[in-house]
């Protein structure tokens, strides 16, 4: 199996810290920002991301969690999924919204989080945060802020390992092909 680790924990650190800044240059009123992370790793990105607001910018931004279970395309594909409750901090209508997710591939997640969002109000505007972005897309989805562009074939797999998560820090690239010919 080919795996090579794209960035280490510092350098996802250097990310964060890029997309914080991009992120609370364009939005002057941080009152009204909203940071809405996508479960699973979206979430631990979201609050990093609202602690360097707050660092960086003096106003922490307020934080929600988003399930998409229900709202995926391929629900009953894969097996039993078991959902997690939504948490966002208030209605969002009106609010300035940024999704946030750590890898941007088919945009079948972000689909599925738009439909998602619907149930909590209708914000003014609506912004993708992604740690990576690995291209490929299904769906005419871009991201308005990424920590980088990364080149991959789409049978190649990038794996975000975060510590709230995982227990450790780093991104990983991994050819699949190899992966699933060591698995036959």
């Amino acid at each position: 199996m080919s795996t090579v680790e794209v960035f280490n924990a510092q350098q996802i650190a250097e990310l964060i810290d890029a997309l914080a800044t991009a992120i609370a240059r364009d939005h002057p009123h941080l009152d009204r920002l909203v940071l809405i992370g996508i479960r699973t790793r979206g979430v631990p990105l979201a609050y990093r991301l609202r602690d360097r607001i707050a660092t960086g910018f003096g106003s922490p931004p307020q934080v929600g969690e988003l399930d998409i279970t229900f709202f995926r395309d391929d629900l009953g594909s894969g097996g039993l999924r078991t959902p997690n409750r939504s948490e966002l901090p208030r209605d969002l209508t009106g609010q300035e919204v940024v999704l946030v997710d750590d890898v941007l591939f088919r945009g079948r997640t972000v689909r599925a989080a738009l439909e998602a969002l619907n149930h909590f109000g209708r914000p003014e505007q609506v912004r993708l945060a992604v740690l990576i972005d690995r291209g490929h897309r299904q769906f005419p989805i871009q991201p308005d802020y990424c920590g980088h562009k990364l080149t991959t074939a789409p049978e190649q797999i990038v794996k975000v390992h975060l510590r709230e998560t995982d227990g450790e820090e780093r991104v990983l690239l991994i050819d699949a092909k190899l992966e699933e010919n060591s698995r036959e």
